[in-house]
Protein backbone atom coordinates (compact mmCIF):
# COMPACT_ATOMS: atom_id res chain seq x y z
CA UNK A 1 0.00 0.00 0.00
CA UNK A 2 1.24 3.59 -1.27
CA UNK A 3 0.37 6.14 0.77
CA UNK A 4 -0.07 9.77 -1.50
CA UNK A 5 0.38 13.31 0.24
CA UNK A 6 -0.20 16.65 -0.07
CA UNK A 7 1.42 19.50 1.22
CA UNK A 8 -0.32 22.82 1.64
CA UNK A 9 1.67 25.63 3.33
CA UNK A 10 2.97 29.69 2.14
CA UNK A 11 6.71 28.87 3.75
CA UNK A 12 8.37 27.30 0.32
CA UNK A 13 11.41 26.28 3.35
CA UNK A 14 8.42 24.39 4.92
CA UNK A 15 6.92 22.61 2.34
CA UNK A 16 10.79 21.50 1.29
CA UNK A 17 11.27 19.85 4.64
CA UNK A 18 8.17 17.74 4.93
CA UNK A 19 8.75 16.67 1.27
CA UNK A 20 11.92 15.88 2.02
CA UNK A 21 11.40 13.77 5.59
CA UNK A 22 8.38 11.90 3.63
CA UNK A 23 10.62 10.79 0.40
CA UNK A 24 13.71 9.95 2.71
CA UNK A 25 11.58 7.84 5.02
CA UNK A 26 10.07 6.28 1.67
CA UNK A 27 6.78 6.77 3.62
CA UNK A 28 5.06 7.38 0.19
CA UNK A 29 4.30 9.41 -2.96
CA UNK A 30 4.18 13.27 -2.81
CA UNK A 31 1.45 13.88 -5.59
CA UNK A 32 1.26 17.63 -5.33
CA UNK A 33 1.98 20.79 -3.45
CA UNK A 34 0.30 24.56 -2.81
CA UNK A 35 1.10 27.71 -1.50
CA UNK A 36 -2.50 28.23 -0.52
CA UNK A 37 -5.59 26.35 -0.04
CA UNK A 38 -7.65 27.89 -2.52
CA UNK A 39 -7.66 25.92 -5.91
CA UNK A 40 -6.03 23.34 -4.20
CA UNK A 41 -8.84 21.18 -3.36
CA UNK A 42 -10.19 19.39 -6.88
CA UNK A 43 -6.51 18.41 -7.50
CA UNK A 44 -6.45 16.91 -3.69
CA UNK A 45 -9.61 14.89 -4.74
CA UNK A 46 -8.71 14.13 -8.13
CA UNK A 47 -5.52 12.28 -7.25
CA UNK A 48 -7.46 10.90 -3.97
CA UNK A 49 -4.48 11.68 -1.38
CA UNK A 50 -4.65 9.63 1.78
CA UNK A 51 -3.12 12.60 3.39
CA UNK A 52 -3.02 16.47 3.64
CA UNK A 53 -0.62 17.97 5.71
CA UNK A 54 -1.53 21.86 5.83
CA UNK A 55 -0.69 24.80 7.46
CA UNK A 56 -3.58 26.74 9.29
CA UNK A 57 -2.81 30.68 8.07
CA UNK A 58 -2.33 31.22 4.59
CA UNK A 59 -2.96 34.37 2.54
CA UNK A 60 -6.20 33.55 0.13
CA UNK A 61 -7.45 30.79 2.22
CA UNK A 62 -6.57 29.14 5.53
CA UNK A 63 -6.27 25.51 6.57
CA UNK A 64 -9.58 25.50 8.31
CA UNK A 65 -11.56 26.73 5.70
CA UNK A 66 -9.76 24.06 2.99
CA UNK A 67 -10.67 21.24 5.28
CA UNK A 68 -14.13 22.55 5.51
CA UNK A 69 -14.43 22.60 1.48
CA UNK A 70 -12.69 19.58 1.26
CA UNK A 71 -15.09 17.42 3.83
CA UNK A 72 -18.01 19.25 1.60
CA UNK A 73 -16.62 17.95 -1.49
CA UNK A 74 -16.44 14.00 0.00
CA UNK A 75 -13.28 14.16 0.47
CA UNK A 76 -12.58 11.58 3.38
CA UNK A 77 -8.72 11.52 3.91
CA UNK A 78 -6.78 12.12 6.87
CA UNK A 79 -5.37 16.17 8.14
CA UNK A 80 -1.97 16.79 9.82
CA UNK A 81 -1.92 20.81 10.52
CA UNK A 82 1.56 22.14 11.17
CA UNK A 83 1.90 25.61 12.01
CA UNK A 84 3.12 28.59 14.24
CA UNK A 85 -0.39 28.97 16.04
CA UNK A 86 -0.67 28.56 19.19
CA UNK A 87 -4.00 29.89 20.12
CA UNK A 88 -5.82 27.44 21.92
CA UNK A 89 -9.22 28.05 20.58
CA UNK A 90 -7.55 28.08 16.80
CA UNK A 91 -6.01 25.08 17.62
CA UNK A 92 -9.51 23.33 19.21
CA UNK A 93 -11.76 24.41 16.23
CA UNK A 94 -8.63 22.70 13.82
CA UNK A 95 -9.42 19.92 15.90
CA UNK A 96 -13.06 19.84 15.82
CA UNK A 97 -13.02 20.25 11.82
CA UNK A 98 -11.51 17.04 12.14
CA UNK A 99 -7.73 17.24 12.04
CA UNK A 100 -5.75 14.33 13.55
CA UNK A 101 -2.70 16.21 14.71
CA UNK A 102 -2.04 19.33 15.31
CA UNK A 103 2.11 20.09 15.47
CA UNK A 104 3.30 23.35 16.30
CA UNK A 105 6.27 25.24 14.23
CA UNK A 106 9.39 25.08 14.24
CA UNK A 107 9.34 21.55 12.19
CA UNK A 108 10.72 18.78 14.17
CA UNK A 109 11.41 16.35 11.76
CA UNK A 110 11.26 13.50 14.09
CA UNK A 111 8.14 14.23 15.74
CA UNK A 112 6.48 14.97 12.23
CA UNK A 113 7.97 11.39 10.73
CA UNK A 114 6.36 9.63 14.19
CA UNK A 115 3.00 11.43 14.15
CA UNK A 116 2.49 10.46 10.28
CA UNK A 117 3.28 7.10 10.64
CA UNK A 118 0.94 7.07 13.80
CA UNK A 119 -1.77 8.10 11.20
CA UNK A 120 -0.78 5.82 8.65
CA UNK A 121 -1.66 3.09 11.04
CA UNK A 122 -4.84 4.61 11.34
CA UNK A 123 -5.71 4.59 8.00
CA UNK A 124 -4.61 0.85 8.06
CA UNK A 125 -6.62 -0.35 10.80
CA UNK A 126 -9.71 1.69 9.38
CA UNK A 127 -9.59 -0.24 6.13
CA UNK A 128 -8.85 -3.47 7.93
CA UNK A 129 -12.31 -2.74 9.32
CA UNK A 130 -13.93 -1.72 6.10
CA UNK A 131 -12.68 -5.35 4.92
CA UNK A 132 -14.38 -7.12 8.19
CA UNK A 133 -17.85 -5.46 7.49
CA UNK A 134 -17.76 -6.07 4.06
CA UNK A 135 -17.02 -9.61 5.12
CA UNK A 136 -20.30 -9.82 7.24
CA UNK A 137 -22.32 -8.27 5.44
CA UNK A 138 -21.50 -10.72 2.29
CA UNK A 139 -22.05 -13.95 4.93
CA UNK A 140 -25.00 -12.06 6.18
CA UNK A 141 -26.54 -11.82 2.93
CA UNK A 142 -25.59 -15.15 1.89
CA UNK A 143 -27.47 -16.36 4.84
CA UNK A 144 -30.30 -14.55 3.79
CA UNK A 145 -30.55 -15.78 0.66
CA UNK A 146 -30.47 -19.48 1.80
CA UNK A 147 -26.90 -20.74 0.82
CA UNK A 148 -25.55 -23.64 2.77
CA UNK A 149 -24.31 -23.73 5.71
CA UNK A 150 -20.82 -23.45 6.78
CA UNK A 151 -21.20 -27.05 8.13
CA UNK A 152 -22.65 -27.94 5.24
CA UNK A 153 -19.62 -26.35 3.07
CA UNK A 154 -17.25 -28.40 4.81
CA UNK A 155 -14.44 -27.66 7.08
CA UNK A 156 -12.18 -25.67 4.81
CA UNK A 157 -15.01 -23.15 3.93
CA UNK A 158 -15.45 -23.04 7.46
CA UNK A 159 -11.78 -22.63 8.78
CA UNK A 160 -11.49 -19.49 5.39
CA UNK A 161 -14.83 -18.13 6.72
CA UNK A 162 -13.75 -17.92 10.34
CA UNK A 163 -10.56 -16.32 9.43
CA UNK A 164 -12.25 -13.46 6.87
CA UNK A 165 -14.28 -12.86 9.98
CA UNK A 166 -11.03 -11.46 11.79
CA UNK A 167 -10.21 -9.86 8.77
CA UNK A 168 -7.25 -11.50 7.65
CA UNK A 169 -7.80 -14.12 4.28
CA UNK A 170 -5.25 -12.14 2.33
CA UNK A 171 -2.24 -12.58 4.81
CA UNK A 172 -0.07 -15.63 3.93
CA UNK A 173 -0.21 -17.44 7.26
CA UNK A 174 -3.88 -17.87 6.69
CA UNK A 175 -3.67 -20.25 3.84
CA UNK A 176 -1.17 -21.83 6.20
CA UNK A 177 -3.81 -22.62 8.81
CA UNK A 178 -6.38 -23.68 6.38
CA UNK A 179 -4.24 -25.78 4.78
CA UNK A 180 -3.20 -27.28 8.61
CA UNK A 181 -6.18 -27.29 10.00
CA UNK A 182 -7.68 -29.42 7.21
CA UNK A 183 -4.52 -31.76 7.43
CA UNK A 184 -5.27 -32.22 11.10
CA UNK A 185 -8.71 -33.14 10.81
CA UNK A 186 -7.34 -35.71 8.36
CA UNK A 187 -4.84 -37.06 10.69
CA UNK A 188 -5.90 -36.39 14.18
CA UNK A 189 -9.49 -36.26 14.58
CA UNK A 190 -10.04 -39.35 16.53
CA UNK A 191 -7.32 -38.18 18.86
CA UNK A 192 -8.20 -36.60 22.24
CA UNK A 193 -7.08 -32.87 22.93
CA UNK A 194 -4.39 -34.70 25.51
CA UNK A 195 -2.59 -36.32 22.89
CA UNK A 196 -2.23 -33.63 20.55
CA UNK A 197 1.47 -32.82 19.51
CA UNK A 198 3.05 -29.85 20.45
CA UNK A 199 2.61 -26.71 18.28
CA UNK A 200 6.41 -27.23 17.05
CA UNK A 201 5.81 -31.31 16.32
CA UNK A 202 3.07 -30.52 14.70
CA UNK A 203 4.66 -28.12 12.59
CA UNK A 204 7.18 -30.14 11.84
CA UNK A 205 4.82 -33.50 11.13
CA UNK A 206 2.91 -31.12 8.30
CA UNK A 207 5.88 -29.91 6.87
CA UNK A 208 7.09 -33.82 6.33
CA UNK A 209 3.46 -34.53 4.93
CA UNK A 210 4.40 -31.86 2.62
CA UNK A 211 7.19 -32.93 1.84
CA UNK A 212 9.31 -29.99 2.26
CA UNK A 213 12.49 -29.36 0.91
CA UNK A 214 14.00 -28.07 4.13
CA UNK A 215 11.76 -29.26 6.94
CA UNK A 216 13.12 -27.18 9.92
CA UNK A 217 13.61 -24.09 7.49
CA UNK A 218 9.82 -24.76 6.22
CA UNK A 219 8.65 -25.03 10.18
CA UNK A 220 10.12 -21.35 10.88
CA UNK A 221 8.93 -19.91 7.81
CA UNK A 222 5.46 -21.24 8.71
CA UNK A 223 5.68 -20.33 12.52
CA UNK A 224 6.48 -16.80 11.36
CA UNK A 225 3.61 -16.62 9.08
CA UNK A 226 1.10 -17.95 11.23
CA UNK A 227 2.19 -15.61 14.32
CA UNK A 228 2.16 -12.43 11.74
CA UNK A 229 -1.39 -13.66 10.84
CA UNK A 230 -2.64 -14.16 14.62
CA UNK A 231 -1.51 -11.26 15.40
CA UNK A 232 -3.24 -9.33 12.61
CA UNK A 233 -6.22 -11.19 13.67
CA UNK A 234 -5.88 -9.63 17.22
CA UNK A 235 -5.28 -6.12 16.27
CA UNK A 236 -8.67 -6.26 14.13
CA UNK A 237 -10.59 -7.74 16.92
CA UNK A 238 -9.09 -5.56 19.07
CA UNK A 239 -10.17 -2.34 16.77
CA UNK A 240 -13.31 -3.75 16.33
CA UNK A 241 -14.26 -4.04 19.82
CA UNK A 242 -13.04 -0.39 20.45
CA UNK A 243 -15.91 0.83 17.48
CA UNK A 244 -18.37 -1.13 19.25
CA UNK A 245 -17.53 -3.41 22.52
CA UNK A 246 -20.99 -5.32 21.77
CA UNK A 247 -20.42 -6.05 18.60
CA UNK A 248 -21.57 -9.77 18.20
CA UNK A 249 -18.38 -10.99 16.82
CA UNK A 250 -16.29 -9.08 19.25
CA UNK A 251 -18.07 -11.32 21.98
CA UNK A 252 -17.86 -14.43 19.72
CA UNK A 253 -14.45 -14.64 19.28
CA UNK A 254 -12.57 -11.87 22.00
CA UNK A 255 -12.61 -14.66 24.61
CA UNK A 256 -12.61 -17.72 22.87
CA UNK A 257 -9.62 -17.64 20.59
CA UNK A 258 -7.64 -15.19 22.34
CA UNK A 259 -7.02 -14.45 26.32
CA UNK A 260 -9.74 -11.45 26.89
CA UNK A 261 -7.26 -9.83 29.37
CA UNK A 262 -4.84 -9.91 25.96
CA UNK A 263 -7.67 -8.45 24.06
CA UNK A 264 -7.98 -5.85 26.59
CA UNK A 265 -4.29 -4.90 26.36
CA UNK A 266 -4.31 -4.52 22.98
CA UNK A 267 -7.02 -1.97 22.78
CA UNK A 268 -5.16 -0.03 25.13
CA UNK A 269 -2.04 -0.03 22.77
CA UNK A 270 -4.60 1.49 19.82
CA UNK A 271 -5.99 3.74 21.89
CA UNK A 272 -3.21 5.22 23.16
CA UNK A 273 -1.01 4.92 19.81
CA UNK A 274 1.52 2.62 21.29
CA UNK A 275 4.16 1.62 18.43
CA UNK A 276 5.53 -1.51 20.31
CA UNK A 277 3.04 -4.44 22.02
CA UNK A 278 3.76 -6.33 25.34
CA UNK A 279 0.79 -8.57 24.32
CA UNK A 280 2.38 -12.34 24.30
CA UNK A 281 0.57 -14.00 21.32
CA UNK A 282 -1.17 -17.43 22.25
CA UNK A 283 -0.69 -18.96 19.07
CA UNK A 284 -1.18 -22.69 20.29
CA UNK A 285 -4.61 -21.55 21.92
CA UNK A 286 -6.18 -19.74 18.03
CA UNK A 287 -5.00 -22.46 16.39
CA UNK A 288 -6.63 -25.46 18.57
CA UNK A 289 -9.88 -23.06 19.01
CA UNK A 290 -9.68 -22.83 15.05
CA UNK A 291 -9.07 -26.79 14.92
CA UNK A 292 -12.59 -27.55 17.34
CA UNK A 293 -14.84 -25.25 15.95
CA UNK A 294 -14.21 -26.59 12.32
CA UNK A 295 -14.43 -30.06 13.86
CA UNK A 296 -17.36 -29.02 15.61
CA UNK A 297 -18.99 -27.89 12.40
CA UNK A 298 -18.09 -30.89 9.76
Amino acid sequence: MRFRFFIIDDDPSSRKMLHNAIEYEDLGDIVGEAEDGFGAEPTILMKKCDIVLIDLLMPKQDGIETIERLREMGYEGKFIMISQVEHKDMVAEAYSKGIEYFIHKPINRIEVLSVIKKVMEHIKLERSLQGIRHTLSFLDMSSQQGEPSRKERGGRSFTQSVLADFGIVGESGSRDLVNLIEYLLKKHRQESIRDFPALKDMFTEYATYIEAEDVQREVKAMEQRIRRAVARALQNLASLGLEDYSNPKFELYASKYFDFTDVRQKMREIEQNEEGSRVRLNVKKFIFTLYLETKENV
